[in-house]
Parts: C-alpha cells; structure tokens; sequence
C-alpha cells in the first residue's frame, strides 16, 4: 500500500507519515458502519444533536493551537489567517446548532383530512428526513472551513447524516488532527459509533463515491475533478445526488460613473481582493471590467501597483502552482492581451501575482476563450469596454458564477440592468463591496448555476446548506401512534409546523 505523504509547500520538505492509502475494502467498512449508525443518529432528538454540534466546535477549538501548526506547515497559510478560519469552523458547527434547534429546516406540515371541491381529502403530513451516510471532499483551500470539519461535515450532522470524509492530500496531518478533534466529541456526548469516517488517497475518493451505502456526495475544488466524481455519481447502479463547488471567474463590474467617484482608492481595493489567501479563494474575482478612459486607466494602474506592492506568494501545493503557471501562459498567448503586471514564473509552490488587459472586444472573440477560464491563483484579467453595448456583450460571454459584484454610482443607471443581469448568472450578487469572504448566516448562498455548481439550487454556506442531505416524506392516514412527535396533533416539540395552510 502507498503511504501517504505531507508536504511543506513553502520549502518542498516532504514527510512519510504512518498511514497507508485507504483500500477499497476500507472505505466499504467505513460507508457500512456508517449506514449502520444512521438510524440511531436520525432518531436522536433535535436538542441532542444540537449539543453535538456545540461540543465538536469546544473540541475544535481546544486543540486550536496544534491545528493551526500543523496547518501552517502543510499549506504555508499565516497563522492569523489559519486562526481565523478557526474561528470560522467553530462559529459554523454552532451556527448550525441554532438552525438544528430552530427546527424549521423540516419543512413540516399537516393537513388534516376534509372535503374540498376536488373531493374528499385524505389526511397527510408531511416532513424531511436525512438522507443517510453521506461522502465529503475536504478542499485544498481552507484546511478546516472547507475541509473535514467544514460547511459539508456541519451541515450533514445538522441534518442527521453521518459522514465519511475524504481528506485532502495537500494537508494529510491536519485533517486527522481535525477529524480526531470531532470523534472525541462525538465520544463525550454518546454519539453512535462510526459516526464519522476519514479515508484518504484519490482511489479511495473514487470507491467512496461509488460505494451503495453512500447517499450524496459534497465536493468542493476543481472543475475538472468535480465533473469526472460527478459523471461517477450518476453512473452508480443507484445514482446519488452530487454537491459540488467547481470553478468561478466571479466578474466585477465598475460603471463609468462609478470609476469616476472612485479612481483613487478602488484599484488597490480590488487587488487586495485578486491576492487575498495568493488568490486561492474560491470567490477571486478574476475578471474586472472597467471602462475605457482616463477614471478605467487610474484603476487598472492602481490595481497593477498594488499587486506589484506583494511579494513572492506560496501557493498550496506544487501542482497548484503547476496549474496557475499554465493558466498564465495560455492567457498570456491570447491576441490582444497585454500584461499590466507580469513576474518571472517562481519554482515549486512559489509564484508571482499577474495582471492582464485586453479589449472588450478581443475578450468576446473565440480566441479569448481562455481569458473566461478560472485562473486559480493570483491573477486577474481587465477587460476595458468603451460603452454600455460593449459590456453587455462582455457579460454575455461570461459562463455563470458563484458571484458577481458591481460598482455603482448613486443613481446610477447602469445600476439595475447590471444588478438584474448579475440575478441571472451568479448565486450572491455584491454591489459596491467585494467577494471575497462568505458569511455564515440564514440568508447566504454560496452556489450558482453550471460551472459553478453541479446544483444551481443547493448552496454549501448558510442555514440553507442542511437542505442538501434531506429528502421529503408524507404520511398519508398513519395514526397518531406511529407518526413522529412532530407531526402529531399534541406535539410538544417546538419545530414550526403548517397546519392546515397555516403556519404555526
């Protein structure tokens, strides 16, 4: 068996550890015993899950100074930013507590049975229930809000499913420091056995995703892995709902009118953004429109300048690098684009911030097709439009994404067809702010239509994030006796329930 290996991005150091690739037959304990802690987990009560949900963030968080270590060594992630993604991690599993203990995720309902102009009317009532054990895919961008103990794994648990989880090999060690954390939690509260499981090695990644007892799948990184684990998904015997965040361009638009007010600080503003975390964020925005023109000009030089400003970046891992140098030279190769900013290569994991420019015009033309490609990584593309129609063209082109921000000044009448033009390609439209940095809240949507999600509907931050792994199921005349607490006529539990068309 292979063993699996951790690597220093930021000196190449590379360390064997002692824990082999998972084998087929692995990953298929893991998925049974995990199915066979599913029905005790769905039938715990709303307040005990809760509590679980709590104590894995307390867990979290005391062994948060080894985490961070250990992350800081395998991703070259600065300790401030690692803490505060910590932070994050623990805010989100009690995040979800609350939308646990809130109840209304169940969607419940009762109509009891009456005459209608249609006929009679049987009794039903109706509910959500968790899909069973589900797979997640830690990613290589954020070693615990998006990994192990992510969005994925919280809102799973929230929803009753337990979770065997493939860690990412860009940070191997701490992926099993994060998923002890949340073992011993579940231990300290009484949580079913193989609640949760951690394999690790890409076959192992493919088994999991192919084997039965597995009934959905969150995924979050490269378009290329997510379509092939999601092409895989569907090819089951039994296909099962696949959850991936792919790739995102996530354009920002500054009007004419906007440029003007805010040419002197709206540059360094959105180079900030392109190079926040070396560009390795999953909402870079990557193309920034601007208009031809003195106020278009002070921005692009601004932006330029202050990417210069950085210095060398390390990047996650060598083959991320690898990738962003090809995404260079293939923007570079595009007629017409002229670099604003342009570094030598780096070696390894380290690498330069790059800025193109190009014209609208260029930029809708075939040969621009890679400039409409995710660039992951500290780059940017400017695209300079000369008037309103030429915008439009230029967002016409665009492929959808998880965002799209735009810069607007007061009364601005760009402001409503870019704003209703933004509705129809993006999950989370911005204006007047930046898209870097997703909220943790009841109201946010992290998703967006084809390459940017494999579900347009489903979002994987937010209270939302818990619909993903619930299915519904009415029950038709089943007696009182056999239905569950909530969905009984005494019911004493508090989950918000539509009784008869009326919420109460």
């Amino acid at each position: 068996m292979t063993k699996v290996v951790s690597v220093n991005p930021a000196t190449g150091a590379r360390r064997e550890l002692d824990v082999e690739e998972s084998s087929s037959a692995e990953v298929s304990t893991l998925a049974s015993a995990a199915a066979a802690a599913a029905q005790d987990f769905a039938a715990r009560s709303l307040s005990w899950r809760a509590s679980l949900l709590r104590a894995m963030a307390d867990e979290l968080e005391v062994d948060g100074a080894a985490l961070v270590e250990a992350a800081m060594v395998e991703t070259a992630l600065t300790r401030a930013r690692l803490e505060n993604e910590l932070r994050r991690t623990a805010f989100q599993f009690r995040f979800f507590a609350d939308v646990v203990e809130d109840g209304a995720f169940l969607d419940a309902s009762v109509d009891h049975a009456t005459e209608s102009p249609m006929g009679p009317l049987p009794d039903l009532r109706r509910w959500r229930v968790p899909l069973g054990p589900v797979a997640v895919f830690g990613s290589s961008n954020f070693p615990f809000a998006f990994s192990v103990p992510g969005g994925d794994t919280a809102s799973a648990l929230a929803a009753g499913c337990p979770v065997v989880i493939k860690a990412h090999p860009a940070h191997p060690v701490t992926s099993r420091a994060c998923f002890d954390a949340l073992v011993r939690a579940s231990k300290k509260c009484g949580g079913p056995d193989s609640l949760l499981g951690l394999v690790y090695g890409v076959a192992a990644g493919a088994a999991l995703v192919d084997e039965p007892a597995i009934r959905a799948v969150g995924f979050t990184g490269s378009l290329a892995a997510g379509r092939a684990l999601w092409q895989r998904a569907n090819a089951r015997a039994t296909p099962i709902p696949f959850f991936g965040e792919l790739g995102s361009d996530n354009p920002l638009v500054v009007t004419q009118r906007a440029a003007a007010n805010r040419r002197s600080d709206l540059g360094a503003e959105i180079a900030g953004s392109v190079t926040l975390g070396a560009g390795q964020f999953c909402t870079k925005p990557g193309l920034i429109f601007l208009p031809v023109g003195e106020d278009g000009d002070a921005i692009a030089s601004a932006l330029a300048a202050s990417a210069a400003d950085l210095s060398a970046m390390t990047l996650l891992s060598e083959p991320i690098a690898d990738h962003f140098r090809s995404g260079v030279h293939s923007i570079g190769e595009v007629g017409g684009v002229r670099p604003l900013l342009e570094w030598p290569e780096g070696n390894g994991a380290i690498v330069n911030a790059h800025i193109f420019e190009v014209d609208a015009r260029d930029f809708v033309e075939p040969k621009g097709r890679a400039l409409r490609d995710e660039c992951f990584g500290p780059l940017a593309v400017v695209v300079r439009y000369r008037d309103r129609e030429e915008l439009r063209d230029s967002l016409a082109a665009l492929e959808p994404s998880l965002t799209f921000s735009v810069f607007v000044a007061p009364e601005d009448e760009d402001g409503p067809w870019l704003v209703a033009v933004a509705a129809t390609t993006a999950g989370r439209v911005i204006v007047n702010g930046l898209p870097t940095g997703v909220a943790v809240s009841w109201s946010m949507h992290h998703g967006g239509p084809w390459p940017s999600t494999t579900s347009p509907h489903a979002t994987s931050v937010g209270a939302s994030a818990i619909d993903r792994w619930l299915r519904p199921v009415s029950y038709q005349g089943v007696p009182a006796s056999l239905l569950p607490e909530a969905l009984r006529d005494d019911s004493t539990t508090a989950v918000p329930t539509r009784v008869d068309g009326v919420l109460r």
